[in-house]
This record gives structure tokens, C-alpha cells and sequence, in this order.
């Protein structure tokens, strides 16, 4: 089994940066697809933004395409979400998630991430 651990949650201002970090461990996959996700409670867990673990290809939710980045450093096995002019709306749980390799391009879908981190509270405030 993979195990993913977030981190780098917390407070910040309307317009402010937060840089998650997810720390990848366990069963390797040969090409995976890491990804965050948000959920505010009482709503659906929202997808944000995907990687390919090998390859290049990203993939963005309309909100947050030019103000989050994603990234990944292999040989650290640790996945980003750099996050910048947050909104009060990003205010979420993010979870980092993985998908194991059965899609050629990043994937949106919930159902299709096989691993889940516990999550890390993000509150930006007005």
C-alpha cells in the first residue's frame, strides 16, 4: 500500500500563499498520478489539480489555473501545491491522493484515486 502524509496547512490572508507538501511512501507505482483535492464539510471533495509522478503533463480546475501550481520532486517521493492569491472559496480540508497508473493523462474523478493522505485544514480569511 502507498501512504501519503500532507502538510503545510494553516491561516492566511485574502490574496495571501501557502505551499502544501505531501510526502509519498510505501508500495511504487510504475506511473502513478499524484493529485490535491479540497472538501469543504457539507459539500463533495472537490478536485484541484493532478501530476503525472513521471511524465510532465499537469491538469487544473478552471478556479485555480493561474494561482496554483503543482509539482513533484521524485527523488525526495514529495508532491507541492503551491498556492498563491488565495480566495476565502479555497478554504477547504486539501487531500493529497494517488492514482496508480491506469490512465495516460492526469485524471479529475474521485473514484479514480486508489490512496488518500488525512488531509491538511486550509483557511484563508477575508
Amino acid at each position: 500500500q502507498a501512504r501519503l502524509r500532507e502538510s503545510g496547512g494553516g491561516l492566511a490572508p485574502s490574496g495571501g500563499s501557502l505551499r502544501l507538501s505531501c510526502a509519498v511512501s510505501g508500495e511504487t507505482f510504475s506511473s502513478p498520478d499524484l493529485a490535491w483535492f479540497r472538501q469543504v464539510q457539507g459539500k463533495e471533495r472537490e478536485f484541484v489539480a493532478a501530476i503525472q509522478w513521471h511524465g510532465d503533463e499537469t491538469l487544473y480546475t478552471d478556479s485555480v489555473k493561474g494561482r496554483f501550481t503543482i509539482s513533484r520532486d521524485v527523488a525526495a517521493n514529495m508532491v507541492y501545491l503551491q498556492m498563491n492569491s488565495l480566495k476565502p472559496e479555497d478554504t477547504g480540508v486539501y487531500f493529497c491522493a494517488l492514482e496508480i497508473g491506469g490512465y495516460p493523462s492526469p485524471v479529475s474523478r474521485v473514484e479514480d484515486y486508489d490512496y488518500w493522505g488525512q488531509g491538511t485544514q486550509v483557511t484563508v480569511s477575508t
